[in-house]
């Protein structure tokens, strides 16, 4: 296997990644934006947490204007970025990817069709992923996901099987379970139904598993869920089994399914995993809730579906931003009455 790789985006998820295909001895670089973390990925390699075990692994890391002096193709690029940067990364990309190359969105949101629009449809795959980690310090990532429950679905966006579909799930095998998807933006609506439902835990700023004991944090995550199923089957997309669970596990109704697919969700990130929107507070910095619930309300009002409560997530964001809000436990509440203004 002789492939050039890129991850571009070294946050928790594209750092992990990078660790993980580096140690497998595959030819890869990690390119980033954040040049502290470039530097000492460079001076000192990687620092992993996982399960208490720490391990360094030294790694290839440039920073991203770095790209016009690289003098290099990639036969794969892996884009690990927040779905708001997926655009001008996929289009920053584009020169450096061989022309039977392939750009893989290892990304939450529904970023396929940007990504296919800057690199060409032919250059595109979809992939859903699960994994879960933190980076705060440079050159240092605490992992959550166990590789054996770390999970990748890939597919193209077409729904058909193709060698390539083979090459990039022995790839992301040395990461975690790789799978083929026949149904990848089933797949990725799917994903996105279980994160709208899990970003409402951002604004109490404490982990999935404990926000799911939150009296009436269930129930609200629910009627998010619900919404964005709604909208997610009037676009035509169909609900996909992830996670390793079966059609049995997802049994009834499409919310019944959704709801199963976000608690299997949280279980797979342990008790200290947190909703990624957490960390983009503590930084300071945008979240992807506008692409995730933002993007449900947007086609809700293209099609006239009500998202009363996808709305209220989304301006309990904008409110947690502006700094008018700060992450507490009990903000379940500023979650309930953002509803009422927007329902009325």
């Amino acid at each position: 296997m002789n492939q050039k790789i890129a991850v571009l985006g070294a946050g928790a998820m594209g750092t992990n990644i990078g660790v993980d295909l580096t140690r497998a001895g595959l030819d890869v670089v990690i390119i980033d934006q954040w040049p502290a973390h470039v530097e000492a990925m460079n001076a000192h390699g990687v620092r992993v947490t996982l399960a208490g075990e720490q391990t360094v692994t030294p790694v290839r890391a440039h920073h991203l204007c770095e790209f016009a002096s690289l003098h290099a193709e990639f036969d794969i690029v892996l884009l690990a970025a927040k779905s708001y940067d997926s655009r001008w990364l996929s289009a920053l990309v584009a020169p450096y990817l061989k022309a039977d190359g392939v750009l893989v969105g290892v990304q939450n949101g529904m970023n396929d069709a940007d990504n296919a629009e800057m690199v060409g449809p032919a250059r595109t795959l979809g992939c859903v992923v699960e994994l879960s980690g933190e980076v705060f310090e440079p050159g240092v990532t605490l992992r959550n996901t166990r590789p054996d429950n770390t999970w990748f679905w890939i597919g193209e966006l077409d729904g058909q099987v193709t060698p390539r579909l083979e090459l990039i799930r022995t790839i992301l095998g040395h990461v975690g379970r790789a799978e083929i998807s026949t149904n990848i933006l089933g797949a990725k609506w799917t994903k996105l139904i279980a994160n709208s439902m899990t970003t409402p835990f951002s604004a109490l700023g404490i982990p999935n598993q404990a926000a799911l004991q939150v009296p009436g944090m269930i129930d609200f995550s629910a009627r998010v869920g619900h919404e964005s199923f709604q909208v997610g089957a009037a676009l035509g997309y169909e609900i996909e089994t992830l996670f390793g669970m079966t059609a049995g596990d997802m049994a009834g109704s499409g919310l019944d399914a959704a709801v199963a697919v976000m608690k299997q969700m949280c279980a797979e990130v342990g008790p200290r995993g947190r909703n990624h929107a957490i960390h983009d507070y503590i930084k300071g910095r945008r979240s992807e809730i506008g692409m995730i619930n933002g993007l449900v309300v947007r086609e809700g009002e293209r099609l006239g579906i009500q998202t009363p409560y996808n709305a209220a997530v989304v301006e309990v964001d904008r409110r947690m931003r502006a700094g008018s809000l700060a992450m507490n436990a009990g903000n379940l509440a500023e979650l309930v009455a953002a509803v009422a203004p927007a329902s009325a």
